[in-house]
């Protein structure tokens, strides 16, 4: 049996705890956290919040965070982080996916950065839990394509979600996907981030479905752009 590792990962003054099991914050989860924009006043629901960290840094401003995750020892991860934070009284964790867990409630900012790496035909079958942590389905849309449905459900007038989202995947589709969702979309931030290490291995068919050209190579390296889209409801 593998021997267990923690991490510590700080990130403006905010400290985590992470074990092997969880994810640590990557750049797409820090990326979205200079995004946030949450204001005193707002109910934001976190979903697929792994360690907590998207959920413990709105909690230091908003009025209350709602985090769900699908994994039990995300959800035991995450509370423990807002507990070491001293947030755990203005955060609360559910275990289930997606919005599950939140039915009938409604929130002012939505966050998902969310599983969004393409898996090639014949790969269905991830067993490998840093795998299945990246799978966004065969084009990568499978839960950022669900959230972006179902958001308009969960949104209180004037709300907005706020996700992730590889260029590679394609800019225009997303905004499309906004749209046909009756959300207003914006491009809120963008960067260019070196290509994932997870995804080299199924490159050409990643490259495949990058319509938009949006992988480029620079001194023998891969890179690519990562977005993050707003989506308002009127």
């Amino acid at each position: 049996m593998a021997e267990s590792a923690t991490h510590l990962f700080i990130y403006d003054g905010a400290v985590f705890k992470v074990e092997t099991d969880v994810m640590v914050p990557k750049q797409g989860s820090i990326l979205l956290a200079r995004h946030m924009g949450v204001r005193p006043t707002d109910v934001v629901l976190d979903l697929g919040t792994g360690a907590g960290f998207l959920a413990v840094l709105a909690a230091r401003t908003a009025r209350r965070v709602v985090a769900t995750d699908v994994l039990p020892a995300c959800v035991e991860c995450a509370r423990a982080n807002a507990t070491m934070n001293g947030l755990l009284d203005k955060v609360e964790f559910h275990l289930g996916e997606m919005f599950a867990p939140v039915r009938g409630a409604t929130f002012d900012l939505i966050l998902a950065n969310l599983s969004q790496m393409p898996t090639p035909p014949g790969r269905e079958d991830l067993t490998d839990p840093r795998l299945l942590a990246d799978d966004g389905g065969p084009d990568g849309w499978a839960l950022l394509g669900q959230a972006i449905r179902e958001a308009p459900e969960f949104l209180s007038s004037g709300g907005r979600l706020l996700f992730t989202c590889f260029a590679f995947l394609g800019i225009r589709k997303a905004l499309a996907k906004v749209e046909a969702a009756g959300l207003k979309g914006s491009i809120v931030g963008r960067e260019v981030h070196p290509f994932p290490r997870i995804g080299l291995e199924r490159f050409a068919y990643i490259r495949s479905l990058d319509d938009e050209k949006s992988i480029r190579e620079e001194g023998g390296r891969l890179f690519v752009e990562r977005l993050v889209v707003g989506a308002a409801r009127p």
